[in-house]
């Protein structure tokens, strides 16, 4: 009676079964049309003026907020500059005025005396420095306008807005562009290689779309954390938020499509086959997002702004792209059925072909000479690593454009015509109380051309000193630090903001990255139930970081002609490779537990894993790499050399170290990488010998 009552339920079951496809195709649907209302409302909270990537805590963001509250503390500084080789004629200078006064016209100025003319010794390049009004305008709404006004003038001469104003409304018109640009090139990249991947006009599709609704979703989340808990998010965390979702949610989805195509084979239906591949591999995607999600929440602990707000949104982007790749992905593919891998349809009963593919001969040789594949590859690794500690110096605020816009081209003639002084002045702030003895010192400090007071209010009155050497030079620094030791004295500015975020950034390595480290560790002892295989994993991605940055370095400096390397640089590249890197070992390492539980010696499970674990883990970490790559695009310094060494770093990664030398480490180790776990412990079978041999076919199936 019990069997025949299971028999008369089954179809029941099946019926119910197969409804939850549609209802999770459904409830997407509904999160979509939600998501749809807010992801657009993402740029509109966007900061990414310098005080929002300083520490709080930072003298020069105290001195901006102090600034703030000065009369016109709202007020945008330009300088608008004019420039003839072989000396300005009266013509010119006459033009100048005329545009002056028609520029304060349509925007007053606020702070400071009138528009003065300040003119170079050669009498080739004129200076109007000003104040303007914003009147609750944005740099990039007030600064097209203003260049409307230049835009008039003869052959000969040139005209151009710089200024901090000037810098801020070019780099908010590329922060503008970075969404679209990064959505569209991820978009055509991924398309391309899950194109070249599955060679079917169908299935590439699917995972694309649902990479697109996992940014959406992801983007209307960070809105949300934006909202409730005020977290910083700039340009550059939003650009890297697509990339990263594209990426990692490809990656999940070249995973389960490789497991559900071998499932298809065994199991009659598809709902059973994705129910098969889900309990194969989602432990493993499981785990490899959650090393990604932790890593990435450890930049909270940073006191960058920047960084630390880029922690949140990274993890949200991680963990909307694996819910939307482990429902939304298995649910399309079980309702579109076997034909979306046509013209190669896995049919039931079949066996895919086989053959002594690359891997299977790598894995052949790594196990013959474990101990030579291993050492050579630290060596190589290493010798890539020691070029880290010769890294270019930190970028200036003028480098950080791939191609001069026009305020950095302002700032360049500034530079040649007036090289006894600063281009900007070095915020002073006093108590209003201390002022004149404040002033007093700061004038007589060595490095200071001059020194004047300027606002006051609160309590606060504002000095400006300017400079005797280039902006952001060494001896500007210095001038700076000196500044920095008089009594009752803060002192801000643009190159005392770059100072700070070195400093902060500097720290933000010391504390991050033995955090992200130890975060990662435990999470691989949990999953491997091992100490030696997770540090063994540790260890290679580090070294793997270490070199792409170091080479890295080499390129963009001798290469790319950049003239340093951005102070974020090395800390969120470690981060991005150490989360995402130690995934391709997850998954390899996974597969060798797995086998290692079923009685598989490790010198036979490493390369047979290697075997069945290459290529489509080849394909994941070649589409992150593209993708990554996409960054190089945009004309940031700051976000091309993250993309080029994340892509760099995960290329090594996929190809040599999980490759080559974690299958080395492996083989040599035997079952003392699992120390101290009880596989550890258990005695080899009396058959296994240091040659790999055979799997028999039912382990062969593509897992991860």
């Amino acid at each position: 009676m019990e069997t025949l009552s299971k028999e008369e339920t089954a179809p029941a079951r099946r019926g119910r079964l197969w409804a939850v496809p549609w209802a999770v195709v459904g409830g997407w649907i509904l999160v979509v049309l939600v998501a749809g209302m807010f992801a657009s409302k993402l740029a509109d909270v966007q900061r990414n003026e310098a005080v929002d990537y300083l520490p709080a805590n930072a003298e020069s963001t105290q001195v901006a907020k102090v600034q703030a509250g000065l009369p016109g503390g709202d007020a945008m500084d330009v300088q608008l500059v004019y420039h003839r080789d072989g000396g300005l004629t009266v013509a010119d200078r006459e033009l100048a005025a005329g545009q002056v006064a028609e520029v304060v016209t349509r925007h007053p100025l606020v702070a400071g005396p009138g528009p003065v003319a300040e003119e170079s010794v050669d009498h080739a390049t004129l200076r109007y420095a000003l104040s303007v009004d914003r009147r609750g305008a944005e740099p990039d709404e007030i600064v097209p306008d203003i260049r409307k006004v230049l835009d008039r003038h003869p052959d000969g001469l040139s005209v151009r807005l710089g200024g901090p104003g000037g810098i801020e409304a070019d780099m908010g018109e590329v922060f503008d562009s970075i969404d679209g640009t990064l959505l569209l090139a991820s978009v055509i990249v991924v398309a391309v290689l899950l194109m070249l991947t599955y060679r079917s006009p169908y299935l590439w599709f699917v995972p694309l779309a649902c990479a697109g609704v996992a940014v959406a979703v992801a983007t209307a989340a960070v809105y949300g954390l934006v909202r409730a808990f005020g977290i910083t998010v700039t340009g550059q965390s939003s650009g890297v938020l697509t990339v990263l979702v594209f990426g990692a949610g490809t990656d999940y989805a070249l995973l389960l499509v490789a497991r559900y195509r071998e499932e298809l084979r065994v199991h009659a239906r598809p709902l059973d086959a994705m129910f098969a591949s889900l309990r194969g591999c989602g432990p493993a995607i499981v785990a490899s997002s959650g090393t990604v999600v932790v890593g990435l929440l450890c930049l909270t602990a940073a006191d960058l702004n920047s960084s630390r707000g880029m922690g949140p949104v990274g993890a949200v982007g991680v963990a909307c792209a694996l819910a939307v790749m482990t429902t939304l992905l298995p649910a399309v593919l079980v309702l579109l059925g076997r034909r979306v891998f046509w013209p190669f349809v896995p049919a039931f009963g079949s066996e895919p072909k086989r053959g002594r593919g690359a891997y299977a001969r790598i894995g052949t040789g790594v196990s013959r000479r474990p101990i030579a594949v291993l050492v050579a590859g630290v060596v190589l690794l290493g010798a890539g690593a020691l070029t880290a500690f010769a890294l270019p110096d930190p970028l200036r605020q003028g480098d950080g454009f791939t191609s001069k816009p026009e305020s950095i081209a302002a700032q360049a003639t500034l530079s040649a015509a007036f090289p006894e002084q600063s281009g900007a002045p070095i915020a002073v702030m006093a108590r209003t109380e201390r002022a004149s003895a404040v002033l007093a010192a700061v004038s007589t400090t060595e490095g200071v051309g001059h020194a004047r007071q300027a606002r006051t209010a609160g309590g606060w009155t504002e000095i400006l000193a300017f400079a005797k050497d280039r902006p952001e030079s060494a001896g500007e620094h210095a001038t700076i630090e000196r500044l920095r030791t008089v009594p009752d004295a803060r002192v801000g500015g643009s190159t005392a903001q770059q100072m700070d975020t070195s400093h902060t950034t500097a720290r933000d390595r010391r504390v991050v990255v033995p955090l992200v480290l130890l975060a990662v560790l435990l999470v691989l002892i949990v999953l491997l139930r091992s100490l030696i295989a997770p540090l063994i994993l540790v260890a290679a991605v580090a070294l793997v970081w270490a070199a792409s940055l170091g080479i890295g370095g080499l390129i963009f400096e001798h290469g790319f002609g950049y003239a340093g390397v951005d102070a974020q640089t090395p800390l969120l590249t470690f981060v991005f490779l150490v989360a995402l890197g130690v995934d391709y070992g997850i998954f390899l390492m996974h597969r060798v537990r797995e086998m290692s539980l079923r009685g598989d010696s490790v010198r036979i499970a490493a390369p047979a894993a290697l075997e069945t674990t290459g290529g489509v883990i080849a394909s994941a970490g070649f589409v992150l790499a593209a993708t990554f790559s996409v960054l190089m695009l945009l004309p940031l310094v700051s976000l091309v050399e993250i993309g080029f060494v994340v892509a760099m770093g995960v290329l090594i990664d996929t190809f040599l170290v999980r490759t080559f030398l974690v299958t080395a480490a492996s083989v040599a180790l035997d079952r003392r990488i699992w120390w101290p776990g009880p596989l550890s412990r258990r005695p080899a079978p009396e058959s296994a010998g240091t040659r790999p041999v055979e799997p028999p076919a039912s382990s062969r199936k593509m897992a991860v």
